[in-house]
């Protein structure tokens, strides 16, 4: 049995298509789930496993772990489901409810809290519905969705603020990699984000994490936030007086940054294709949006969703719970071992 810690799948909302992707995963991928396991709900992945069949694939059975380092030593062509929340009625598929909401996040809690102790190694996230997540009241009503309840995990076992546990959202694919300067919040919030603090923090983040993945110092390039990078001053003047400080402040550190630059062009320039390289190996994007659209361009089953400064590895696919299919074993399951690979890759 390997020595290394297995990785944990949780199951993400069950009212969505968490539990099916993850079943999919397993039937179609079994050597990149390897050493993978759900922490979930037992009933959950076995339905999720059975809405399969309308594909004319036999569905997978479910083996029961009693430990996450069963997961090395599960029977093969199986679902490995560790039961990390109270065994309960089903909820229904493809509505919000705070029941669901409940069972995402103690999944997630529970995980976190694993890493944390190192009995996994890395988180993959399967997909969570905010409303549900909201509707289950506390602790979770407080947190937008998995980066910061992840975040307020870790800091409270740091014993830190969490203003000390700073993370951020990385979006990836093969042949792009955009890093967040600030997340779930509105646009309005995300413009006063804008600061030559926050901005050299992300640098800082993005330099260390992408950096460890490449075995490398990644050149970062760094977009404006107005149109034409504000265009000398005319279009704004965040690029002036917070993102060129912020570069400068990042270069004297040895930080191979460079921008700010056109926001509508920086991202054709930084990605990788067969025909040509990328001129830089990641986008720090301000704001949600403008880094993701991008990558999401790109295709929605390519991507991972990477959470930067956490004290543990947690990747996630590039797609919500997709309530309008739930249920009907029709979702694809590429994004989610996209974001398995990563998760493996980054954790070695």
């Amino acid at each position: 049995m390997p020595s290394n810690p297995p990785i944990a799948i949780t199951l993400g909302d069950p009212a969505g298509i968490g539990p099916e992707i993850i079943a999919k995963a397993f039937r179609d991928a079994p050597d990149v789930l390897r050493g993978c396991f759900v922490a979930g709900d037992v009933a959950s992945v076995r339905r999720g496993a059975q809405a399969l069949q309308v594909d004319g694939r036999p569905a997978l059975p479910v083996a029961e772990l009693k430990a996450p380092n069963e997961a090395w030593t599960a029977p093969p062509r199986c679902v490995p489901v560790l039961q990390v929340v109270p065994a309960q009625a089903l909820v229904p598929v493809g509505r919000v409810s705070a029941q669901a909401g409940r069972i995402a996040g103690d999944c997630v809690l529970w995980a976190a809290r694993a890493a944390l102790r190192g009995e996994v190694g890395a988180l993959v996230t399967a997909p969570l519905h905010k409303e549900a997540l909201t509707a289950a009241g506390a602790p979770y009503g407080a947190f937008p969705g998995h980066t910061e309840l992840l975040q307020a995990e870790a800091a409270g076992q740091r014993g830190v603020p969490v203003a000390e546990m700073p993370v951020r959202m990385m979006l990836a694919n093969d042949e792009l990699r955009t890093v967040l300067v600030s997340i779930h919040v509105s646009l309005r919030g995300a413009l006063e984000s804008v600061t030559a603090r926050n901005i050299l923090q992300t640098l800082r983040i993005t330099h260390e994490s992408v950096g460890a993945a490449l075995r490398k110092p990644p050149r970062i390039a760094v977009a404006g936030l107005n149109p034409h990078a504000g265009e000398g001053g005319l279009f704004g003047r965040e690029e002036i007086e917070q993102i060129a400080p912020a570069i400068a402040a990042a270069r004297a550190e040895g930080i191979d940054a460079h921008g700010p630059f056109a926001p509508d062009t920086v991202f054709m320039r930084a990605r990788s294709t067969p025909e040509r390289p990328g001129e830089f190996d990641v986008v720090v994007a301000m704001y949600h949006d403008q880094g993701l659209i991008p990558v999401k361009y790109l295709g929605v089953e390519q991507g991972v969703n990477v959470t930067l400064g956490l004290p543990f590895v947690r990747t996630s696919p590039d797609h919500g719970t997709a309530f309008d299919i739930a249920g009907s074993g029709r979702a694809s399951a590429e994004s989610l071992l996209a974001a398995v690979r990563m998760a493996r890759t980054l954790s070695e």
